[in-house]
């Protein structure tokens, strides 16, 4: 978001239908139980049961002419990369700063933006403490109560780098304040630190005004990650903000204002733009129609539901499925205009026009990122595809099994040893391709029944260790029975 001041929202004949949720606040809802690692509380992460950013993918296409058809994409086990999510304001909570409470708000919203990367990643999001909704009409957004929202993120990103990361590919996505504390985080962690950048195969920084020098693909939030100009490039930035109708003078997306920014605290350099990439055509930003999906479950109540509703003038789209593509048809590029640079949408014979919320002044910013999210998938696995073709394999881990060292007359534990297991997420045991045991639990050891081993002779065993990026290491071992 800009500096630019935002006025306090009123009730008006447009969000009648909301006027409540509105003006008076919303409801109280009951919190779920945040996942723990270490000191960081997660909305998505692949080991908790509770999991926001899974589910299930299964969509039906509806087609302008009335037609349907139902797709079911598959969910890779084990993706090649890891995405780091920030989610945009949500908090219905009062105070300037939300607390780390796991509502329903942060549930919808990782359903709605993240989930459906699962089919390219595997999906870490921290839960942080968050200017609110009301700190954006209430002057709440302060050096302090900024900070308190970042280090929340920065010591989540840190946490995931030293536990979950090992080495592998990172996708950053985040949606406007998500996008203000992720341009922070890339100016201060990532592009002065040439490791991380190698390791950056792409951030999505959507809604949140990321700068470039004028003319220049680089030379204002970043000096060294540039904004993504063609397929397949990576460590890049895809950046932009949505407008149908033609941004006001007053816009809040797609123009630069002196001083610092007051999502990200950056300060604005002279000779800077906003920047536009166009995600369904990086190089030459033709106009191209987008893949929109949305879920079919209605977003937690609260502010950004009724935002939703006046987005699509009443009921969003719905489908007998978990996502649907609607039969509405967008078509887009980056286009500056008046002064903003922005991604100007523009409607294709039938669909409904999409209004902006809460004013004209924010365009379509609430659907910045489902409105083209075919796209930005695809970008996506372009970018891996070709950052798996040039990055280094991680040498193999060092593991080993310990055991009995002689023959043996009861049950047998092999042990797992070695300075890569920390790289290990789970171990199996095989016997004649049968498997006889598995443990997913550091240290890791597998127990083989007395009586899966030969009366005589030598029983050959195999150990397959699964690693956290997805590789597998195989370890064999014999055993004898006394005799």
């Amino acid at each position: 978001m800009s500096r630019r001041p935002v006025p306090r929202p009123r009730c008006s004949l447009l969000l009648a239908l909301v006027a409540t949720l509105l003006c008076t606040g919303a409801p109280a809802h009951a919190q779920a139980a945040a996942a723990t690692t270490a000191q960081t509380l997660w909305l998505c992460h692949p080991a908790i049961p509770d999991d926001a950013c899974d589910g299930s993918l299964k969509t039906t296409i509806q087609e302008p002419d009335g037609s349907t058809k139902v797709e079911d994409p598959p969910v890779p086990k084990n993706p090649p990369v890891d995405c780091f999510y920030v989610y945009p304001t949500v908090s219905n909570q009062l105070g300037p700063n939300a607390t780390k409470a796991n509502e329903p708000e942060e549930q919808s919203i990782a359903l709605y933006q993240a989930s459906r990367f699962q089919q390219q990643c595997r999906v870490f999001a921290p839960i942080y403490r968050q200017l609110t909704l009301a700190s954006i009409f209430d002057g709440g957004f302060t050096d302090a109560t900024r900070k308190i929202a970042y280090d929340d993120v920065l010591a989540a990103w840190k946490d995931y780098l030293a536990h979950e990361n090992h080495g592998r590919g990172i996708v950053l996505i985040g949606h406007s304040q998500g996008t203000g504390v992720l341009r922070r985080l890339i100016h201060d962690q990532i592009d002065p630190d040439p490791a991380l950048r190698k390791q950056l195969v792409s951030a999505l920084l959507l809604g949140g005004n990321v700068t470039v020098k004028a003319g220049s693909d680089r030379g204002g939030d970043f000096e060294n990650v540039p904004l993504c100009t063609k397929d397949g490039q990576t460590s890049c930035v895809v950046a932009f903000s949505t407008y149908l109708d033609d941004p006001p003078p007053d816009s809040v997306f797609g123009r630069t204002t002196p001083g610092p920014d007051r999502v990200s605290g950056l300060v604005t350099k002279p000779g800077t733009e906003v920047a536009c990439t166009n995600p369904a055509s990086l190089a030459d930003n033709a106009e191209t129609p987008f893949h929109t999906y949305v879920p079919t479950k209605m977003f937690a109540p609260g502010t950004l539901a009724a935002g939703i509703a006046v987005v699509y003038g009443g009921v969003p789209p719905s489908a007998p499925t978990p996502w649907v593509q609607p039969p509405d048809r967008y078509t887009g590029r980056c286009a500056r205009i008046g002064g903003a640079h922005v991604l100007k949408v523009r409607p294709l014979p039938g669909a409904r026009h999409l209004n902006a919320f809460p004013y004209p002044s924010w365009g379509l910013h609430l659907v910045d990122v489902n409105g083209a999210l075919g796209e930005l998938q695809a970008v996506v696995d372009r970018q891996t595809a070709a950052y798996l073709a040039t990055a280094t394999p991680a040498a193999a881990p060092q593991l080993a099994l310990t055991g009995p060292k002689r023959c043996v007359r009861t049950a047998v534990t092999l042990r797992l040893s070695g300075t890569g297991r920390a790289q290990v997420r789970a171990l199996e045991l095989r016997i004649g391709g049968l498997r006889v045991a598995r443990d997913r639990t550091s240290p890791f050891a597998v127990r083989i029944p007395a009586a899966r081993l030969k009366r005589t002779g030598a029983t050959s065993v195999r150990v397959i260790a699964t690693l956290n990026d997805g590789r597998v290491r195989t370890l064999t071992r014999t055993l004898r029975r006394c005799r």
